[in-house]
């Protein structure tokens, strides 16, 4: 019968693939919860987009055009042309959206299986509205890096003040052609032909409007009104892959291996020969 024989050096690495695959698997739930903060009768969003990625996906830039990706999001709330970019620009990301109209107050939520060490990023997009083509998300992919290099929560949330709302530059500024007005004709949006910018203020060119959601609309927005947050809970300890526990096994066995020896030298040496 052969016999395996543990050398320091394995027994050292053993020990160490053991700590690492039980602290740093990286497999996690993730609860993301989305909140809004902004006044009765005020701004609601559309279904938030997301996505947990590596951090290569842009879907835009202040003072350049605006995409078709992120126009889809910005125009009418959709994710038809942001979620298959998202999925092309990086194949290994977890995409999807919080669904549902998240008016003043509500809250919302939805779990996404990620991987922590590979998808250390957090992106996002969703529509103001009403608008004719505001939107809140993140300028940069890097701005949110949710887990640290050890694939652990490292955000707790993300919050969003009104003077962070995008203007994307591609639909003209018009109440009577807006999405989510009763009586509007959103078929009916004019090109602006402009670039992405910070705007907030015209959302107030819509007060005394009936919105889709059937509430009068009222801004009553400032530059520093909080109007959304996003929260993240991990809800599962971390899953091992199934070829972690064959390496988990060998790990263990080679500790208690080299703990039965050490016991064994001690014994040796307190009742043997003097």
């Amino acid at each position: 019968m052969s016999h395996r024989r543990f050398t320091p050096a394995s027994i050292a690495a053993a020990a160490a693939l053991t700590f690492s695959l039980t602290t740093h698997a990286a497999n996690v739930e993730v609860k993301v919860t989305v909140q809004n903060l902004a006044p009765t009768n005020s701004v609601s969003f559309a279904p938030l987009r997301l996505g947990f990625n590596n951090g290569s996906f842009d879907a835009f830039n202040i003072g350049q055009v605006a995409t078709a990706p992120i126009i889809s999001v910005a125009e009418g709330g959709s994710g038809s042309a942001w979620l298959p970019a998202f999925a092309a620009a990086d194949a290994t990301a977890t995409i999807g959206s919080v669904a549902g109209l998240l008016t003043p107050g509500s809250t919302l939520s939805a779990s996404f299986m990620v991987d922590s060490l590979l998808n250390r990023y957090f992106t996002f997009a969703a529509m103001a509205v009403p608008s004719n083509d505001f939107f809140i998300g993140n300028d940069s992919p890097t701005e949110y890096q949710l887990f640290d290099a050890a694939g652990h929560l490292s955000i707790n949330s993300i919050g969003v003040k009104a003077n962070e709302i995008w203007d994307a530059g591609s639909e003209a500024f018009d109440p009577a052609n807006a999405a989510f007005i009763v009586g509007g004709n959103n078929s009916g949006r004019t090109p602006q032909n402009s670039v992405v910018a910070l705007n907030f203020a015209e959302l107030a060119g819509f007060n005394g409007l009936t919105t889709g959601a059937g509430y009068v609309f009222d801004s009553q927005l400032t530059g520093g009104s909080d109007v959304y947050r996003i929260s993240f809970e991990v809800v599962t300890a971390p899953v091992p892959e199934p070829e972690t526990y064959a390496l988990l096994g060998a790990g263990l066995l080679a500790v208690g291996w080299v703990a039965r020896r050490r016991r064994a030298q001690a014994a040796a040496s307190v009742f043997g020969p003097v």
